[in-house]
C-alpha cells in the first residue's frame, strides 16, 4: 500500500480532527486579543501557546490563564 493509499484511507478521521484544532486556535487568538484581563502572562505568550500547542494550548489558556470577567 502507497503513502497517498494509506493518507486516503486515514482522512476521514483526521480531516474533522485538522479542522477542529484550527478552529480552536483561530478562537483562542481571537479571545486572546479581545480579552482584557489575564491571570497569568501576556497576550504574545497566550496567542503562541493557543496558536502553537495544538489541542493542548487552548485548553490551557481557558483553564490558566483568562481571567474573568469584571
Amino acid at each position: 500500500m502507497t503513502k497517498i493509499n494509506q493518507l486516503q484511507e486515514y482522512l476521514p478521521v483526521l480531516l474533522p480532527l485538522i479542522i477542529l484544532q484550527l478552529g480552536l486556535a483561530v478562537y483562542t487568538v481571537v479571545d486572546v486579543w479581545r480579552h482584557p484581563h489575564y491571570k497569568r502572562g501576556s497576550k504574545l505568550l497566550w496567542t503562541l501557546v493557543g496558536a502553537l500547542l495544538s489541542f493542548i494550548g487552548p485548553i490551557l489558556y481557558f483553564a490558566l490563564g483568562k481571567g474573568e470577567e469584571e
